[in-house]
């Protein structure tokens, strides 16, 4: 185990690309996608070796608490931080860090996700411990994934000159950080071959990371300020529901990462990283027949069919394709989506219109 080291689960998304399997109260990271362990269960099962259970804390939203809690009670309930509502990873990874750098103040942070997967578990967790030595010089860690197509839902890291090598892997100064480029920009820093995609996960010193708050955010650091003062009295609660509401929402790339003066990334190359960001990305999960085809939880006959999804739960549908490509079906018994592969993006606009029509038992 790694001393004054732990580990902050990000589980509040309401994964919206995945509607309408992905709901409000049961959302992406609690969805068994080809396995039997839910993400959040298998973000959690791939820490439990660098580890204890109780220096694995949560942050995730007061309705999604309960499901999450249910299916891993191995760590505690208090290590479960709530938010009254989403505002941003910014006040998330603010809200761990002052209440870690509280319980301990030379405690190092990894931020993970809730919702990615990682096949590469024994890579990962030699990241993890060299992550620790990099952010015990102060520095702001980061994982560069090898882009395999012009993005623009990722950030981009920019290598630097080299800082050394920590448990055997090489890791470099961050030149430039570049959150959720514009496609001609995407493409430039694809086709260059310097620009690693930003993963989502970072390592850091809870008290370097609530410094640069203090820095470039110093609205959200007073915030930040009341929660700690009052955690662990009997003001904490009441001040949580006081302070959340009026935080500014923002994400921790553009609040934080875009300025930070001492960012390091370490590239993950073999990391087997997919953030399951899409119906699109479980090409990449599932296995898929001579055709391209993947049927999951639904009987499917397919007849001159080739590149298509088919993903059924709790539905009794026999579903019938004939001459259908690149298509995804995806039947909830409640609700059928069919779209075409290349617009997977889209359907986060469903919900987006479902919202506004006052639909909500639909999401």
């Amino acid at each position: 185990m790694i001393e004054n080291f732990y580990a902050v689960i990000m589980a509040g998304g309401g994964g919206t690309r995945l509607w309408p399997l992905s709901r409000q109260r049961r959302p992406k990271q609690m969805l068994k996608l080809g396995g039997e362990r839910s993400l959040f269960q298998v973000a959690v099962d791939r820490l439990q070796a660098i580890l204890p259970p109780e220096r694995i804390l949560v942050v995730t939203v007061e309705d999604q608490a309960p499901g999450l809690q249910e299916q891993c009670p191995e760590i505690p309930p208090e290590n479960f931080l709530l938010e009254t509502m989403p505002r941003g990873t910014a006040s998330v990874v603010g809200y761990a860090a002052a209440v870690l750098n509280k319980m301990d103040p030379d405690s190092v942070m990894a931020v993970l996700t809730a919702d990615h997967i990682i096949g590469n578990l024994k890579l990962f967790q030699q990241i993890l411990k060299a992550s620790n030595q990099v952010a015990g010089e102060n520095y702001l860690v980061t994982l560069g994934i090898t882009p395999t197509f012009p993005a623009t839902g990722y950030g981009y890291t920019r290598q630097g000159e080299l800082l050394g090598k920590f448990y055997e892997l090489d890791v470099y100064q961050v030149r430039e950080f570049t959150e959720k480029p514009a496609l001609p920009e995407a493409e430039r820093m694809y086709k260059s071959g310097e620009y690693a995609w930003n993963s989502g996960m970072f390592i850091w010193r809870t008290e370097v990371i609530l410094q640069e708050i203090a820095r470039q955010m110093p609205e959200l650091f007073s915030q930040l300020s009341l929660i700690k003062e009052a955690w662990g009295t009997s003001g904490q609660e009441g001040t949580i529901r006081k302070v959340w509401p009026g935080i500014k929402p923002q994400t921790i790339d553009f609040g934080i990462m875009e300025n930070a003066e001492k960012v390091a990334v370490i590239p993950a190359l073999d990391l087997e990283w997919n953030d399951v960001g899409s119906w699109e990305a479980i090409f990449d999960l599932l296995p898929q027949d001579k055709q391209g085809n993947i049927n999951e939880g639904i009987e499917h006959i397919a007849l001159d069919t080739r590149g298509t999804l088919v993903y059924g739960e709790n539905s009794p549908r026999l579903v019938v394709t004939i001459g259908a490509e690149d298509l995804i079906i995806v039947d909830t018994g409640d609700i059928l989506l069919v779209c075409n592969r290349d617009q997977a993006q889209d359907v986060r606009q469903v919900v987006k219109k479902l919202k506004e029509e006052g639909r909500t038992d639909l999401i």
